[in-house]
């Protein structure tokens, strides 16, 4: 029996390629041997392997960033502060985070391909993210090769337990394929599979946060077109005209024509109106400050920030402003970065670790890790600043009273990892016995430049 695995090398049973989907449905059907598999993206409830679709609303939720302002603003804010920092290579002593430090390893990272940045590749992982709840990559060579996720197929295989029965799914690997091209069959280790969000219907798909807020977004736009009407209907409540019974058809659609012409449209908002006999106009519906409008929009508007985990104040949305201050403002830029990016930072690190290499091998001591020192929206005032070092300058001071080396304190401190201390053996007097010399208690050696007198000389 041909295994898919085989297939794909061509081992066991000839050569055999996987030009279509049909071919890989077929590799999986002689490899599991049965059949009713009629197409990928169903997952199976018979044991084998079988695929999580690729999410179908890719271009939808594309298109909802392109057109609604709120996503827009929430998503560039992700984006600006998520892209700002470095990868680094974080040491860890015994189970502990340390140092970071930086190694030409990290250089498919730092240039993931002809002219791009880390800001451009933590840009693109965080939109497709975002907009599919997934983000792809791969490597060719020394480039990082991103993988549009709705043309990605989780593949899995069922898991068998020894004592029998099923046993979940374990992931066999992930399947790309282009409108129109050949499938590519990946590893698990060949794939960074970003997915910061896990669907709860999904083993391993990711969900987008757009998902839950579509009905608001729906909502939103229909608030945008409600004030475009109004405005392209001469920015009033809507009216009715009230003819005569006796007034021809001919005649109202002569009047209707005329009305329209003269005070439908934005250029025409405010003219008297003037009515013939007969006619009688009364007012329907109500107008922006009836409906409470701001209100009514603003709220549409807080429930996509919180689904963004993006405070209203930080992208500028009606509600946030109207509490906005500058304390509160600090308060939101510490929720927003402790709560949504830097969870958001270690996933990806820990997402694209396994498709760098390890300093020296030593992929047990160190871990892909990020730095976030120079990222402008993370940095605090001035005052603060200047508080947080005299902190610690008064901390390395009193290490190095206390008989530290310089360099290991410095090191330490930086690191806040108290391991990383090299004791000198030398001590304070105050812990000495009196009229000690030195920690082992014998007299201090005199001066070479003072030899010792005999006595009687």
């Amino acid at each position: 029996m041909t295994s898919l695995w085989q297939a794909r090398r061509g081992r066991a049973g000839g050569e055999r390629s996987l030009a279509t989907i049909e071919d890989y449905a077929a590799a999986l059907q002689e490899s599991l041997g049965y059949g009713g598999f009629s197409a990928l993206g169903i997952t199976q409830t018979q044991p084998g392997q079988a695929a999580e679709k690729a999410p179908g609303d890719f271009a939808g939720y594309a298109q909802m960033f392109a057109t609604n302002p709120v996503i827009w603003a929430c998503m560039v804010a992700r984006q600006a502060v998520f892209s700002a920092p470095r990868f680094q290579w974080q040491r860890l002593n015994n189970g502990q985070p340390s140092e970071t430090f930086g190694t030409p390893g990290l250089a498919p990272l730092e240039r993931p391909w002809l002219g791009g940045t880390t800001q451009d590749l933590l840009n693109r992982q965080i939109q497709d993210a975002d907009l599919a709840g997934n983000s792809y990559w791969t490597r060719f060579g020394d480039e990082m090769v991103r993988l549009r996720p709705d043309w990605v197929q989780i593949v899995l295989e069922r898991r068998q337990h020894p004592h029998g029965g099923d046993l979940g799914w374990k992931r066999y690997g992930y399947l790309y394929q282009e409108p129109g091209g050949e499938p590519v069959f990946l590893w698990p280790e060949e794939v960074a599979h970003f997915a910061p969000t896990p669907d709860p219907l999904a083993t391993f798909r990711g969900m987008s946060w757009l998902t839950p807020v579509i009905r608001e977004t729906q909502n939103d736009n229909l608030m945008a077109t409600h004030k475009r009407r109004f405005m392209e209907n001469a920015a009033t409540p809507n009216l009715v005209v009230r003819l005569d019974r006796e007034v021809t058809p001919e005649s109202f659609a002569k009047f209707k024509d005329k009305m329209d012409s003269g005070h439908r449209g934005v250029e025409n908002a405010y003219k008297t109106l003037y009515l013939g006999g007969g006619a009688d106009v009364s007012v329907v519906g109500k107008d922006f400050q009836q409906l409470d409008f701001s209100k009514t929009q603003g709220a549409g508007e807080t429930r996509i920030a919180a689904a963004a985990g993006v405070p209203p104040i930080i992208v500028g949305l009606s509600e946030g402003l109207q509490a906005a201050t500058y304390s509160n403002y600090g308060q939101a830029r510490r929720r927003f970065a402790d709560g949504t990016i830097h969870p958001l930072w270690q996933n990806a690190a820990g997402s694209l670790e396994h498709l760098v290499a390890p300093p020296g091998g030593l992929s047990q001591a160190v871990r892909l890790w990020y730095d976030s020192n120079d990222v402008p929206f993370l940095r605090e005032d001035r005052k603060d600043a200047a508080e947080i070092q005299g902190i610690q300058s008064r901390t390395i001071r009193a290490l190095v009273d206390a008989g530290y080396t310089p360099e290991s304190v410095q090191r330490a401190v930086q690191a806040e990892d108290w391991a990383l201390l090299v004791h000198t053996g030398m001590f304070s007097v105050q812990l000495q016995k009196p009229g000690q010399g030195t920690p082992g208690g014998a007299a201090p050696a005199a001066p070479d430049d003072e030899p010792p007198t005999e006595e009687g000389a």
